[in-house]
């Protein structure tokens, strides 16, 4: 045993190597993630599965939903016929109106909160601003129908001050719908700019109006550069949900402000063509997943362009 002590303890000699812990790690980490991944499998993988299935079937006869027996694209060709396109151009417009409404809308809120307002007030106003949204969605649409309608308050007080001569004609049209999309969906924009402006470095800003920058010019070059990523997230979270509202357009649109979550739901629920419906909502979901590719291009441009004038910067500083 001493020739053994002396043996280990000798300069040449090598300790057993520890047992490595990343291994360890990763394992933990993954067993944290089954959750999540359970939770993804049941709830999206599962039933887009179902749909995609369903979308290659028919429907047998006036009393049954679907049949899988003949499998074919038959439902896809029937999905994409005019009706269908064009309720689904207005609901891109409508999307897209609704997102740019809620960027113009909402960056000067965001603004506003993370810049000027001091560090109490924020809280007050974003409690404000989380508010209204933890409200049930269908409560707050109802709640525009009712302002909205011919016999409502706002009717009332337009025909009162003068700007009105008649009713309120705007309920069961698609500037209803651009307006309770845009109502519904600004809290979703506001929060990622909000943090995108709050995690801002203000001396940039200080620093560009010491070097002779109008407040204009150091808004265009610092503020949104930086902001990018929380217009191009909240833009992201805005878009995709509003693509498929289905609440929205019923209470506020009427046949007049149809989106194309209601045909899906119509197939579903009047028409029981669990087939033809599933393949227009195959395609819907094939729309927004391009819209979000094309989102994680512009993320991936914009942060290598923000890594490329980080670079240059040491650079042109060192060359003076």
């Amino acid at each position: 045993m001493t020739a053994l002590a002396a043996t280990a303890s000798e300069p040449g000699s090598r300790a057993e190597p520890a047992p490595p812990r990343r291994g360890r790690r990763r394992g933990a980490a993954g067993l944290l993630a089954l959750p999540l991944a359970a939770w993804l499998v049941l709830f999206f993988v599962v039933p887009f599965g179902v749909i995609l299935w369903y979308s290659f079937g028919h429907k047998p006869s006036l009393y049954v939903t679907h049949a899988n027996d003949v499998l074919s694209l038959g439902r896809y060709v029937e999905a994409l016929d005019p009706a269908f396109l064009s309720t689904f151009g207005r609901t891109t417009l409508i999307a897209v109106t609704g997102t740019a409404l809620c960027v113009l809308i909402g960056f000067p809120i965001a603004y506003w909160m993370a810049v000027k307002l001091s560090a109490r007030a924020r809280g007050v106003v974003l409690a404000l601003v989380l508010v209204p949204y933890w409200t049930n969605f269908l409560v707050r649409t109802i709640g525009w129908q009712i302002t909205l309608s011919p016999e409502g308050f706002l009717s009332g007080f337009l025909n009162g001050i003068g700007v009105l001569h008649g009713p309120l004609e705007v309920l069961y049209t698609p500037q209803a719908v651009q307006l309770g999309v845009v109502y519904n969906y600004l809290p979703l924009m506001i929060l990622p700019l909000y943090v995108s402006l709050e995690r801002m470095d203000h001396r940039l800003l200080e620093a560009s109006r010491d070097l002779g920058g109008s407040a204009w010019s150091s808004f265009r070059r610092v503020t949104v550069p930086l902001a990018m990523p929380g217009v191009l997230a909240g833009m992201l979270l805005v878009f995709v949900p509003l693509m498929g509202d289905y609440i929205t357009p019923s209470v506020l649109g009427g046949a007049s402000g149809s989106m194309v979550g209601q045909m899906v739901a119509g197939q579903f629920n009047r028409a029981q063509n669990w087939a033809l419906g599933s393949a227009m909502a195959i395609i819907l979901m094939l729309a927004i997943l391009l819209v979000v590719v094309v989102f994680a291009l512009l993320f991936k441009a914009l942060g290598a362009a923000i890594a490329r004038a980080r670079a240059i910067g040491p650079i042109e500083e060192g060359t003076r």
